[in-house]
């Protein structure tokens, strides 16, 4: 590198790299360092390009690994970078474009040297190139710095403290990318880190009062969606459509993390467009998931996580708890906007469940919004297209629906809401319906597709727990929701008897229960022909001859008069038409209706979900 413009096929031959990574000591006074950090370069704009970066540098990356230990000279840079760092906030007023550039390239280089250490060596093996203090004779009582936390300590107040400028814009997103790279050891352990070297310099500390600032901070990054500033606002080279080489470099170690948030889970589509117009929201979102999620310290709580779970609306004057000192304020109606507006990415998604789930304050208010169909829209898209998602942003979304329909003032006002023209359901033109009954559509079409394809029962756990949350607040539904409701209560209900059927009955001969059912079509209305008598009279026809007495005559009396009087039935069968009837007696008094062998010719809604309770209830095991 050095004051001429470098490119990727350069960097082997490059006699400053040579040097760096050299058998000689460098001195952090030395002016090489001037020299070196006096580059600019060529943004990588795909995979393979980056690849070739990582190709070119691999041989001066491996000598410096073997030769740091006796030279220190990575810990000159970061010494470097340090005192250059001390100006850079008035730097910043002062328009110092040449200063920021330089520490700007300073922390470059770290950040790319620090992605091959983590990825060659063990945490206690990286702190002894961080500590590495080279010693005249006669200095034996001369405790080494650790550079390690010095280094951490300085990002997270370049992040809080440096304002954000056209001119700083880089320098923010390297210090974030290089914060997320410090975090990437987990990459490289099977196993979850509970006792992480960088863990406990994070969460104890110098770094530890800046728990809330730097959380905030990170918030707002995401709220405010910076775009990249044009390339005529820096000294170093830059392409137009945004982000600097080290977000290049980081992305994928971000995607690897990504990987270690959802459990192994492959990533949804790439949408390069929305981090290239705003990276470092991109990656001040990475970076506090990472933090939010660190491990427990055995004597400390996470206080990332304490300060996500804590903070308020700018508008709560209420007082702060004194048992968590990470609290703080952040504009809430910003936040909202935020979320509503970034669903289509996994990590935003992700961000929504945490603060759903964690933060009370934040559930409180999306829930008393009077738009909170700009929430809900996204997430039911996402549901749409599962298939072009994976399965934790699908899980994700639906589990955001559930934390939504556990609350019934939720499940009331969104058979409210009237929306028009939903472009992005292709089943049938939805000119005008109700966010409740698209809500149903979109949940029962995730129920089929996980039937058909992926068969997890947890998906169709979750997706008929959002449907009994909403059940009891069902309101006005259109006419396609409630013809959907109808269809899938059939179709279940003709595969639910038809496996009870071979379970108890495998050796029968008598098939005319499954011959109904089989003939049924979806529409519902097939359902509302079958008597309960002809129903009892097949399971009746199948249990085995033996001393069980007679249907008595009381049961004519309670509507059953299609039975004959000889047929045989077991006494757990009699308690069942007993008990069954005195149910449905009950239901349909309430709903206004005709009791007894009339319920099975009555229309309706009300008659059908009597007989859907009856035919549940009569093959359910003895």
């Amino acid at each position: 590198m050095g004051a001429n413009s470098s490119s990727i096929s350069e960097l082997p031959e490059n006699e400053y790299l040579k040097k760096l990574s050299g058998a000689e000591p460098i001195s952090e006074n030395d002016p090489f360092w001037n020299q070196l950090l006096s580059f600019s370069f060529t943004t990588p704009t795909n995979s393979a390009e980056l690849k070739l970066l990582e190709e070119a540098t691999i041989s001066v990356c491996k000598s410096l690994v073997e030769k740091n230990p006796r030279t220190g000279n990575l810990g000159s840079l970061i010494k470097v970078f340090l005192s250059r760092t001390k100006e850079l906030k008035i730097s910043a007023e002062c328009q110092n474009h040449l200063f920021i550039w330089q520490a700007h390239n300073a922390l470059f280089i770290i950040c790319c040297l620090l992605k091959v250490f983590i990825s060659r060596m063990s945490e206690e093996e990286l702190q002894l190139h961080f500590t590495y203090e080279d010693k005249t004779p006669g200095s034996y009582g001369t405790e080494c710095e650790d550079l390690i936390e010095e280094l951490l300590c300085c990002l997270i107040q370049l992040i809080v403290e440096i304002p954000l400028l056209d001119i700083t814009y880089s320098i923010s997103l390297e210090a974030v990318t290089t914060l997320v790279v410090f975090l990437s050891c987990q990459l490289f352990h099977k196993e979850i880190l509970r006792e992480s070297l960088i863990h406990k310099y994070l969460m104890h500390g110098r770094c530890l009062p800046y728990t809330s600032r730097l959380v905030k901070t990170l918030l707002y990054n995401f709220i405010r969606q910076e775009r990249s500033p044009p390339p005529g606002t820096h000294v170093f080279q830059q392409q137009p459509d945004g982000g600097g080489l080290l977000y290049g470099i980081a992305s994928g170690v971000a995607t690897g993390l990504r990987t270690v948030f959802t459990l192994g889970g492959v990533g949804s589509k790439p949408t390069p467009q929305l981090e290239q117009c705003s990276p470092l929201a991109h990656q001040s979102l990475l970076l506090l998931l990472v933090l939010a999620n660190l491990t427990d310290a055995p004597d400390t709580p996470n206080p990332y996580r304490q300060a996500i779970m804590s903070f308020k609306n700018t508008q709560d004057s209420s007082a702060f708890s004194s048992s968590n000192p990470h609290a703080f304020q952040i504009n809430f109606n910003s936040l909202y906007t935020a979320l509503c507006e970034q669903q289509r990415s996994d990590q935003a998604t992700l961000l929504l469940y945490m603060l759903l789930h964690q933060n009370g304050n934040v559930r409180t208010y999306v829930l008393a919004r009077t738009d909170i169909e700009n929430l809900v829209l996204p997430i039911l898209e996402i549901l749409y297209h599962v298939e072009e998602r994976n399965s934790h942003h699908v899980y994700m979304a639906l589990i955001i629906l559930l934390i939504l329909t556990e609350d019934d003032g939720f499940n009331r006002s969104i058979h409210e809401v009237i929306l028009k023209n939903i472009t992005w359901y292709a089943e049938r033109v939805l000119t005008e319906i109700s966010l409740g009954s698209l809500l149903i559509l979109v949940v029962i079409r995730t129920i089929q597709y996980n039937m058909t394809r992926t068969r997890d029962k947890y998906l169709h756990t979750n997706c008929l727990a959002a449907l009994a949350n909403m059940s009891a607040q069902f309101r006005s539904l259109h006419q396609y929701a409630a013809q959907r409701i109808i269809s899938y209560t059939c179709r279940h209900l003709r595969r639910y008897v038809y496996v009870l059927d071979k379970l108890y009955f495998p050796h029968s001969h008598c098939s005319t229960l499954q011959h109904c059912f089989s003939t049924l079509s979806d529409n519902g209305e097939e359902l509302l022909s079958l008597t309960c008598s002809h129903i009892l009279r097949s399971y009746a026809s199948r249990v085995p001859d033996g001393s069980v007495p007679f249907l008595p005559s009381s049961c004519y009396d309670k509507g059953y008069a299609e039975f004959q009087t000889g047929c045989n039935i077991s006494p757990k069968m009699l308690c069942k038409c007993y008990r069954l009837h005195y149910v449905l007696d009950t239901y349909m008094l309430r709903s206004g209706e005709c009791v007894g062998v009339a319920f099975v010719t009555t229309t309706g809604p009300c008659s059908t979900i009597a007989q859907v309770v009856f035919l549940f209830y009569v093959f359910q095991e003895p």
